[in-house]
């Protein structure tokens, strides 16, 4: 499957983007016409970085579906459609599965697991799992029960003071993450080489592995450097305002191989 290309899943921004949940951060006002250019950007990047880009519609009754990437988990062998943590979220999961059947076998948690797909970080076949204020021990447990069979493991992670496990620590690839310490146990990735955040931009953790290039916010210049002093090409994208909704550069696309 190393040799099909990619697809990239995302979603419309909804006109009711500024009725979005919002858990760690105060609301302030979205630009929503911004919001949907640097939408546009970031999946043009996408597109040049190879990525078949396939954009799923939205309305005004799913405030927060641009953040496509907690309505599933896709791994080679399978599409897990999860049950988010946010009861006003559950809605956007059926366009999502329908969209991914094509590609993969689905399998469905059942309630009363709850799971954000922002909570799960897979590194080759294991995937750390955040046990935040939207994923339960139940839904942890049903996620392992699915993927054992194809030989993935499953680790839950605590996650304390930001809303996903991937707001602390995302993949850069080649055994490497790129961590905030303060948001989630460094102890819990040993054996990985850890590129910390910078102490002036909590919020630089989330990044984009696609292929062999970093997609990443232009918001933190500091932590940038640090990725491309250790080599990795990076590309940046506009991603402000929807960092307002608590979101970031892994929150809008499922990215898989065909």
């Amino acid at each position: 499957m190393t040799d099909q290309p990619w697809i990239a899943l995302t979603r419309d921004i909804s006109p009711a983007l500024e009725h979005c949940e919002l858990t760690h951060l105060e609301r302030a006002p979205i630009d929503l016409a911004r919001a949907r250019e640097q939408h546009e950007a970031y999946e043009r990047a996408l597109a040049e970085l190879g990525c078949d880009v396939r954009r799923l519609p939205a309305g005004d009754d799913m405030p927060d579906s641009v953040f496509i990437e907690d309505t599933a988990i896709v791994v080679d062998e399978v599409a897990v459609i999860t049950r988010p943590g946010a009861a006003s979220r559950r809605g956007e999961t059926a366009a999502v599965a329908d969209a991914l059947a094509a590609h993969r076998k689905l399998v469905r948690l059942d309630a009363p697991a709850r799971l954000d797909g922002g909570d799960v970080m897979v590194v080759d076949r294991a995937l750390f799992v955040g046990r935040s204020e939207r994923t339960n021990m139940t839904g942890i447990r049903q996620l392992r029960d699915a993927l054992r069979r194809y030989g993935y493991t499953v680790q839950a992670v605590p996650v304390r003071g930001c809303l996903h496990l991937k707001t602390a620590v995302t993949s850069l690839g080649d055994g490497r993450l790129l961590i905030n310490r303060g948001w989630v146990p460094a102890d819990a990735f040993a054996g990985y080489e850890l590129i910390d955040v910078d102490a002036d931009e909590p919020f630089a953790a989330n990044a984009l592995r696609v292929g062999d290039r970093i997609v990443y916010p232009t918001d933190f210049p500091r932590t940038r450097e640090r990725l491309e002093a250790a080599g990795m090409d990076v590309v940046t994208v506009p991603a402000d305002e929807l960092a307002k909704a608590e979101g970031a550069v892994t929150c809008c696309s499922l990215v898989f191989r065909a």
